[in-house]
């Protein structure tokens, strides 16, 4: 089992996830201590498929145009001025 620090999770997140889609079992250290064994899920956890097809595709120009009152700016502004 390979072992790697969290730093380099952070900073390859996606090799390290690819190599766990792919069946890699990982361990995950933080200051040298393990904290963390990162594994594929059971494929029974999955309904026996890797991954899905989207429910839907498109559509987005089918969707209705409005007109907001508010700027964004201004939106932003009484935001922050809440804070």
């Amino acid at each position: 089992m390979r072992t790697i620090a969290h730093r380099d999770l952070r900073n390859n997140s996606a090799e390290v996830l690819r190599a766990v889609r792919d069946g890699e079992t990982l361990q995950i250290t933080n200051h040298g201590e393990v904290v963390a064994v990162l594994s594929p899920p059971p494929v029974a956890a999955l309904g026996g498929i890797r991954h899905r097809a989207p429910l839907i595709r498109g559509g987005f120009s089918n969707m209705p145009l409005f007109t907001v009152a508010v700027s964004t700016e201004s939106a932003l502004d009484e935001l922050r001025a809440e804070r």
